[in-house]
């Protein structure tokens, strides 16, 4: 049986004419490519709800069991990337950061699993993170880490498209940074998968190992934890 990998939709931005949601093609194609199932985690409603580091819970009784309906069809969850950051992806963070289910957060959805645990995010005045090269900078990867056990090398290219990042990660664990200091990955080393990263591995599995070895041992813990339900 081939683990479901849900991902989590995101509503797209204001200046979009009608409501529509999105996955990203490249976060689903990591998944397929790598021995999972993608399916979609719609948003619970067609309203946005924008999270801060002061995110509350606002979501109806009805809202939050169909998402846990829908969580409990997968074997693990995908935060994406992507510029707004709305409450039900905090919500869906905080629900397997204290259920133990997998999840990896990519840019956005690292920030989001950052706020989900009460930590804050900071913003880089300048646009030397955000670019569309394929490699924009190299990160340093601390060896005590699940990052680092995954990648097996303490300095990695990566790619670069964000302003934002986790400025304190509350009770996360910062495990690299950029060479000007910028936070690149978090995680809790005491849950099965709880780790999120401000680059996107999804845009370079197809050419570069260190990338997709992340959606490779995160579709092996998925595996584990059907194994463990």
């Amino acid at each position: 049986m081939k683990p479901v990998i849900g991902i989590v939709a995101k509503h797209y931005r204001d200046d979009h004419k009608r409501l529509e949601t999105f996955i990203r093609d490249e976060v689903e194609q990591a998944i397929f490519d790598n021995g999972g199932i993608a399916i979609g985690i719609l948003p619970p409603n067609e309203d946005k709800i924008k999270a801060s580091s002061d995110w509350h819970e606002q979501l109806t009784t009805t809202e939050k069991h169909n998402l846990y309906e829908a969580i409990a069809l997968c074997d693990g969850i995908i935060l994406q990337g992507g510029g707004y950051a709305d409450e039900y992806e905090c919500f869906i963070a905080k629900y397997c950061y204290d259920y133990n289910i997998p999840i990896l957060g990519i840019c956005a959805g690292n920030q989001n699993m950052v706020r989900a645990l009460g930590g804050t995010i900071g913003h880089i005045d300048s646009n030397k993170h955000d670019s569309d090269d394929e490699y924009v900078h190299d990160i340093k990867i601390n060896i005590d880490s699940k990052l680092f056990r995954i990648i097996g090398k303490e300095e990695i290219k990566v790619n670069s498209r964000h302003h934002n990042y986790a400025l304190d990660p509350g009770p996360l664990k910062i495990t690299s940074y950029s060479l000007d200091g910028i936070p690149e990955s978090v995680e809790d080393a005491t849950k099965r998968f709880y780790v999120g990263v401000q680059f996107h591995p999804e845009s370079l599995i197809k050419k570069d190992e260190n990338m997709n070895k992340i959606f490779v041992n995160f579709i092996e813990v998925c595996n584990q934890y059907i194994k463990e339900k």
